[in-house]
């Protein structure tokens, strides 16, 4: 596995477009390949069995915002925001911002129960069902969150190791005692008879639907 790793551009258009016109703009996608994605500060030999990942062929990829490794499948689907004119700093409130707009946006397309936990995870109970990722260029803001649809676990305990950093309430617990399946712990089990590619879309077509451009801040009182 090569020293360095290539980008993770899904959203690169929408960045750029965003900072030609200014306009504040959503996307909700799920990947049809696997792929390993590193934060922007991670170390991959700490985070990821890359042994592993050469060996059944998936690509490990760094993407812009920070935080620990992940792995995404068709079970998991991507929300990505990308605002311009958004001032530098302030970053916990604008995560504060992005959680509450899009666990709103869950529950308006029938997803109850999920809730904030750490700085930027989503959950329903005490197992993680999303986890979010920030990043700041000047003015550009972009979030990405990648929501646990219907995630295959087993290659998340593959590929990747136990995180260098946790938040509080994970309490140390293995990949597969803190992460959760979003359709199952919400009730959405039904969608599944038809396979993991229906879960992922429906939730997918439905948030569609449902999400606006957030309304962000761009000024604090303290």
């Amino acid at each position: 596995m090569a020293s360095t790793f290539p980008p993770y551009t899904y959203d690169d258009d929408l960045i750029e477009t965003t900072r030609r016109d200014a306009r504040t703009r959503v996307r909700v996608y799920r990947l049809n390949d696997i792929v390993v994605v590193i934060g922007s500060g991670s170390q991959p030999s700490l985070e990821v069995d890359l042994a592993a990942c050469e060996a059944d062929g998936v690509p490990v990829l760094r993407r812009r915002g920070g935080g620990c490794s992940v792995v995404l499948d068709p079970g998991n689907v991507i929300v990505s925001v990308a605002a311009a004119g958004i001032p530098f700093g302030h970053h916990r409130r604008y995560f504060n911002q992005l959680t509450a707009w899009l666990i709103a946006g869950l529950a308006g397309s029938g997803v109850s129960g999920v809730k904030q936990a750490g700085i930027c995870d989503l959950v329903i109970g005490d197992k993680k069902v999303a986890g979010a990722c920030l990043h700041r260029s000047r003015d550009l803001l972009f979030y990405a969150a990648s929501l646990l649809v219907d995630p295959d676990l087993s290659r998340v305990r593959r590929y990747l190791r136990h995180p260098p950093r946790e938040p509080d309430y994970r309490r140390r617990r293995a990949h597969g005692e803190f992460m959760g399946s979003l359709s199952a712990l919400s009730g959405l089990d039904h969608l599944r008879a038809s396979g993991t590619v229906l879960v992922a879309d429906r939730v997918a077509a439905a948030l569609r639907q449902e999400l606006r451009p957030p309304q962000l801040a761009t000024s604090f009182s303290s």
